[in-house]
């Protein structure tokens, strides 16, 4: 019965209420100028609304320009950028969805190549197509990989600055009108460079024991929960493991986890990798559907934390056995929406919660009806087996 279907079911933290559990992941676009929103992420992240979401994330949004990924990313380093961002926040919230905002410094991956573009280092080509290069901030003095910039060291006074940043980003999201905000501490990035060893080699209070390796982004953390409203959730992504040896692993991340909650994270977003020496995020390793899903699960039952599980899971009927489980509390689309902008209205039809088009924008469903009538009277269904390609098998 539909009343079972967990992915369809409301899911509150705090003071926010999702609508189900489908989440569009935070996904770099790479098209922002000079951090600000442009005529595609306006197109772009209401069709994910419309589409039948319960939150759609944006992109990862840099607290400071220096701390920007790519010459394309979004920012929230200034005042003059929360207009855009609150235009951006009222339409997709128009479309019944819950919005939020991942926050992120780049680290030593910062001023690489769009990821369109090449996803590496900058090279010669690409700074006589007109971008930018600067030197990244790290942690420590540690290229990512040959051929890599090296990054300068953070000092004690840089890392005060930082947190102000992040506090100050925080501020103008709230002011900007988003339901949550989610720290990014995974993939390679600034926080996720302070807890693996593989990017931290410090010797102050900053780096050696896991305690002092997750300092600063716990700092981050406490910080921003003191400036944002009792009622905002924090999300979190982390990196629950480098896939490298002698690097983070899932037990530091369920210690993690701990600790993040206490400091005032609700949801830990489950992603992995990112420290490998090329790519942006686990892209060279070998996938397969819901390969990411045990570390959601792990870290809710010995954390006691809830989860969002992401990675390959392209179906909605492997998203509702994950849930079922007890595996994870949010399921995140990526890829899999930028094929389907309208998965999760997709999904309800599969799964049996929605017959119909009620749930659909008015502007579509009432065309949608006629169509639907129209193929019934052929013994035709709109919910034919292209709705979901080749994914059935891959994740039964």
């Amino acid at each position: 019965m539909a009343s079972e279907v967990r992915l369809f079911t409301p899911f509150t933290l705090r003071g926010v209420t999702l609508k189900n559990r489908v989440v569009i992941s935070p996904m770099g676009t790479y098209c922002a100028e000079n951090g600000r929103l442009q005529p595609f992420h306006h197109t772009h992240y209401p069709g994910f609304a419309m589409g039948g979401a319960g939150l759609v994330m944006v992109e990862q949004t840099s607290i400071t320009r220096r701390g920007r990924i790519t010459n394309g990313d979004l920012g929230m380093w200034e005042d003059g950028q929360i207009e855009g961002m609150r235009a951006l926040a009222s339409h997709v919230k128009a479309y019944g969805a819950r919005i939020g905002i991942q926050l992120n410094h780049g680290g030593r991956k910062s001023a690489m190549q769009r990821a369109f573009r090449g996803n590496g280092p900058l090279t010669e080509r690409d700074l006589a197509a007109g971008e930018e290069i600067w030197t990244p901030l790290a942690p420590s003095a540690l290229p990512l990989g040959e051929g890599w910039q090296t990054p300068e060291e953070i000092t004690p006074g840089q890392l005060d600055g930082l947190r102000d940043a992040w506090v100050a980003a925080a501020r103008r999201a709230v002011l900007a009108g988003f339901d949550l905000i989610e720290i990014h501490m995974a993939h390679g990035y600034l926080l996720q460079n302070f807890l693996s060893p593989l990017a931290n080699q410090r010797r102050d209070g900053y780096g050696g024991s896991l305690e002092n390796r997750m300092r600063f982004p716990l700092e981050v953390v406490r910080a921003v929960r003191e400036v944002v409203p009792g009622s905002m959730p924090l999300f979190a992504r982390i990196s629950a493991t480098d896939w490298i040896e002698g690097g983070w692993t899932i037990n530091d991340s369920i210690v993690l986890a701990r600790a993040l909650q206490e400091a005032g994270i609700d949801l830990i977003d489950c992603s992995s990798g990112g420290n490998l020496r090329t790519g942006a995020t686990n892209s060279s390793l070998g996938r397969g559907p819901g390969y990411q899903v045990p570390f959601a699960d792990r870290i809710r039952a010995e954390a006691g934390v809830a989860t969002a599980a992401v990675g390959m899971i392209r179906t909605p009927e492997f998203a509702e056995r994950i849930l079922q489980a007890g595996q994870a509390d949010l399921i995140c689309i990526a890829r899999q929406a930028l094929f389907d902008p309208f998965w999760a209205h997709h999904a309800a039809e599969t799964l049996g919660v929605n017959q119909g088009f009620a749930d659909w924008t008015p502007q579509y469903g009432w065309w949608l009806e006629k169509w639907a009538k129209a193929l019934a009277a052929n013994g035709e269904s709109p919910m034919g087996p292209e709705v979901f390609p080749r994914a059935a098998n891959a994740e039964a």
